[in-house]
C-alpha cells in the first residue's frame, strides 16, 4: 500500500473552489446586510432581545437576568408600556446554559445587529430543517416541489412570524429532526447531547422530548440517557461557575411564567371561540388527547422507524393543545409533521399526487394568511384565535388523516436502519 507525501499533497484551493468561495461568501454578505435592513424597519424581536437582554444584563450591567427589570424592557417593545397583570410578562424563563448561548450576541453586537446575526442563523436553520425532514422521511420530491417547500420553509406564516419574533422555536425545531436522524443512525450520544438543548421550553417540545425518553428506555438505548447525562452535567456545571446564584431566580421565573400563562392555554382560546358552552372544553380535549397520545407512545415504542417519526410529529403537534402556553411563533415546529404528511399525501394517491400534494401545499401556505388578512378586515378576535388554535389542531387531524399509510409496515425499526441508515 502507497501513501501519499502530505508535503507534496495540494496546499492552495483551485480555480474552482475558490470561485465557489468567494460566491458563497458574497451571498452570505448580501444575506447579512438585507437582515441588517430588516431588523432596522421591522418591529417584533422581542423572543430574542428577551435573551439578549439577559446575557447583555449578566455580563455587562451586573444586573439578574431572571430580575423584573429585563422582563420590563421588553414589554415596552411589545406592549409600548408594562404589562397589566392579566398579561404575559415576559420573563426570562430559560436555563443559564441558554442564557449563556446568547452572550457573544449581547457582548460584541448592538441588538439591531445581533438581530440581523441571528436572523442569518435561524434561515439557514429553517432551510436545513426542510432538508434534513426530507432526509426524515426518505422523499425525494421533485425539483418543482422541492424549491416550493422549501420556499415554504422561509415564507410560511408562521415560519415568517417566528423569525421575525425571534423566537428560538426555530432552532429547537431543527434540534428535533437532528434527533430522530440521530437515533436512526444509532448516533445515540449525539441524540442524548442534543436532547439537552430542547429540554427547557416544554411549550414547544415537552411531548416530543418524553416520548423519546420512553422510546429510549424501551429499546435499552442508554447510550441516549449517557449523552444527556454527560451533556447536562457539563453544562450545569459551567453555568454554576458562571453564576452561582441563578437556581433560585430562575425557579421563580419558571413559577410566575406558569402562572401568567394561564389566559394563553388551548382552554381559555376554545372559551373565547365559544362562550356559550358549558362545558370545560380544554378540559375535555385534554382527558381525550392525552390518553391517546399515550397509546400512541407505547404503540411506537418497537415499531419501525416511519411510525416513530409519525408518533414524533404527533407529539409536536399535540403539545399546544394539552394546557401550555399558545404562541403562535412556535408553530414553526410544525413544519415537520407539514412535510411528513406531504410525504405520505405524496405517496398514497400515486395517480394524482401532482394535484393532491399542490393542493395541501397550498391550503398550508395560503389559510394561514387568509386568517391574518381577516383579523384586520373584521376586526375581530375570532381569526386571531382561529389563527393560533387551528395551526395545531390541523396538523393533528391530517396525521391522523394519514395514519394507516404511516403504520403499515410490519417492520420493526431494527429490521429498517440497515435500508435507510
Amino acid at each position: 500500500m502507497s501513501f501519499q507525501d502530505i508535503r507534496k499533497s495540494r496546499r492552495f484551493l483551485s480555480a474552482e473552489e475558490i470561485r465557489l468561495l468567494v460566491f458563497i461568501l458574497f451571498g452570505l454578505a448580501i444575506l447579512f446586510a438585507l437582515n441588517i435592513f430588516l431588523a432596522e424597519i421591522l418591529p417584533g424581536g422581542e423572543w430574542l432581545y428577551l435573551r439578549w437582554s439577559g446575557a447583555r444584563a449578566f455580563l455587562v450591567e451586573q444586573v439578574e437576568p431572571y430580575s423584573t427589570t429585563i422582563a420590563e424592557r421588553v414589554q415596552k417593545i411589545v406592549y409600548g408600556r408594562n404589562a397589566f397583570a392579566s398579561e404575559y410578562s415576559y420573563v426570562l424563563n430559560d436555563p443559564f446554559h441558554i442564557v449563556l448561548l446568547y452572550t457573544p450576541l449581547a457582548r460584541f453586537f448592538s441588538f439591531p445587529v445581533a438581530r440581523a446575526v441571528w436572523m442569518v442563523f435561524a434561515e439557514g436553520a429553517l432551510v436545513a430543517s426542510v432538508l434534513f425532514a426530507f432526509r426524515l422521511a426518505d422523499w425525494q420530491p421533485p425539483r418543482w416541489l422541492y424549491i416550493s417547500l422549501v420556499g415554504f420553509g422561509l415564507f410560511g406564516y408562521f415560519n415568517v412570524i417566528s423569525l421575525i419574533s425571534g423566537s428560538p422555536a426555530i432552532f429547537i425545531a431543527f434540534l428535533c429532526i437532528c434527533i430522530l436522524l440521530a437515533l436512526r443512525s444509532f448516533n445515540d450520544e449525539l441524540a442524548g447531547g442534543l436532547l439537552v438543548f430542547i429540554a427547557y421550553q416544554w411549550e414547544v417540545s415537552g411531548l416530543f422530548f418524553l416520548f423519546i425518553v420512553i422510546l429510549v428506555v424501551a429499546n435499552r438505548r442508554w447510550g441516549v440517557l449517557v449523552g444527556f447525562g454527560m451533556s447536562f452535567f457539563v453544562l450545569f456545571v459551567v453555568s454554576f461557575l458562571a453564576n452561582q446564584g441563578w437556581g433560585l431566580p430562575y425557579v421563580r421565573a419558571v413559577l410566575s411564567v406558569w402562572y401568567k400563562a394561564g389566559n394563553l392555554n388551548f382552554s381559555h382560546f376554545l372559551s373565547s371561540l365559544f362562550p356559550n358552552s358549558t362545558l370545560p372544553l380544554g378540559l375535555i380535549a385534554s382527558a381525550l388527547l392525552g390518553p391517546l397520545v399515550l397509546i400512541e407512545w407505547i404503540g411506537s415504542a418497537r415499531a419501525h422507524f416511519r411510525r416513530v417519526v409519525w408518533t414524533a410529529c404527533l407529539s409536536l403537534a399535540v403539545t399546544p393543545l394539552l394546557g401550555f402556553a399558545i404562541f403562535p411563533s412556535n408553530h414553526v415546529v410544525l413544519i415537520l409533521p407539514a412535510i411528513f404528511i406531504l410525504t405520505l399525501v405524496w405517496e398514497r394517491w400515486n395517480r394524482n399526487r401532482t394535484l393532491a400534494a399542490s393542493s395541501v401545499l397550498v391550503v398550508m401556505f395560503f389559510v394561514p394568511f387568509g386568517l391574518y388578512g381577516l383579523t384586520f378586515l373584521n376586526g375581530g378576535e375570532v381569526f386571531k384565535d382561529l389563527l393560533t388554535v387551528l395551526p395545531p389542531a390541523a396538523a393533528v387531524i391530517g396525521l391522523y388523516w394519514m395514519r394507516w399509510w404511516a403504520v403499515r409496515s410490519r417492520r420493526t425499526w431494527f429490521d429498517q436502519i440497515g435500508d435507510i441508515a
